[in-house]
């Protein structure tokens, strides 16, 4: 039987820790399925530091010898990464650093991203789609997509899907059952502090969550804020920021993109339901077509989960407000 066409993943910041942890699943299949052969197109800061690390990580991936593996591309130039892409994958940017604002990191980092938005509609394929990791990853997607004129917004989406694995897996734990038990929990908003990881829907083991749990104080009060701050978490553990579980979200996000019928949660454009505003990109339930999604607009709220659902809504608002210069 003949093999499939392969398939071209750009992945920027692609020798930085989530980029290591990420590109050794896309190769072995994980990502795309165990028969999708797949071109890797690889972007790093075009300085020797950076491009050396690729080379470097190159080297491990032909040592891997991938099946499924046919090319690399190590790149510089953000044209040369994306051209004829079917994926992008925007991971990499810029940190916030010592003393840092918030609006200056929207800021830096917009810049960025506006570039790639430009160069992804000018050169990726005709049905590339667009997953954002950097953070601020919301409004860095708002603000890629908002350069495209060939490619439409509903191709850009921004990962949530990191919070939604801690809270499923923090309810799992809670229940005492294994993960796979939960299902229906999702996140709406913003990808900080601010998300809100909706319990009130949640299922475990077919019930509501709330009803195996039986602890309404601990899903209100303490649930919430450590999902939230769960990155925080690791930092002040490990002294580095999450990789590893950002890399495997993101491989849980494309893949459920790709798996008509996966019911997950993905920041896509509001177009003012749930309560968000018009114009902002916020966490919600969709429903994967294969090529595409639909959002899941079912799920009645009630008034605690309003509450929560405006505080990162004014976050998104604010966030746009920041940036509003470099939406195109």
């Amino acid at each position: 039987m003949a093999s499939k066409p392969p398939i071209r993943v750009a992945v920027t910041g692609a020798a930085g820790n989530i980029g290591y942890a990420l590109l050794f699943r896309i190769a072995s299949g994980q990502m795309l399925g165990e028969d999708q052969p797949v071109i890797l197109q690889l972007l790093e800061i075009p300085v020797e530091g950076p491009q050396k690390a690729l080379r470097g990580v190159a080297m491990e991936l032909e040592d891997c010898a991938f099946p499924l593996l046919q090319d690399m591309i190590l790149t510089g130039d953000a044209d040369t990464a994306f051209r004829d892409a079917n994926w992008c994958l925007l991971v990499g940017s810029k940190p916030r650093g010592p003393g840092m604002e918030r609006a200056d990191l929207l800021k830096d980092n917009g810049k960025i991203f506006v570039a790639q938005g430009r160069s992804i509609d000018k050169v990726a394929a005709d049905d590339a789609r667009i997953a954002v990791v950097g953070n601020p990853c919301n409004t860095n997607c708002m603000i890629a997509a908002s350069q495209a004129k060939r490619l439409g917004q509903d191709r850009f989406t921004a990962m949530v899907r990191l919070d939604e694995n801690r809270g499923r897996a923090l309810l799992a734990r809670k229940a005492g059952v294994a993960v796979g038990e939960v299902s229906e929990l999702f996140i709406y908003g913003n990808h900080s502090p601010t998300m809100f990881a909706d319990f009130t829907h949640a299922r475990i083991g077919g019930r509501p969550a709330s009803e195996v749990i039986g602890d309404k104080a601990w899903l209100e009060g303490e649930y919430l804020p450590t999902v939230g701050k769960r990155g925080a978490a690791v930092i002040e553990a490990r002294g580095q920021s999450s990789a590893a579980s950002a890399a495997n979200a993101l491989v849980d996000h494309v893949r459920g993109l790709v798996t008509p019928g996966a019911l997950h949660a993905v920041a896509v454009p509001s177009h003012g339901r749930y309560g968000f505003s018009e114009g902002v990109w916020a966490g919600m339930p969709v429903r994967s077509t294969g090529t595409g999604y639909e959002v899941v607009t079912s799920y009645d709220m009630d008034a605690f989960a309003k509450s929560k659902i405006k505080i990162t809504n004014d976050e998104l608002v604010a966030e746009r407000d920041t940036v509003k210069e470099m939406l195109a």
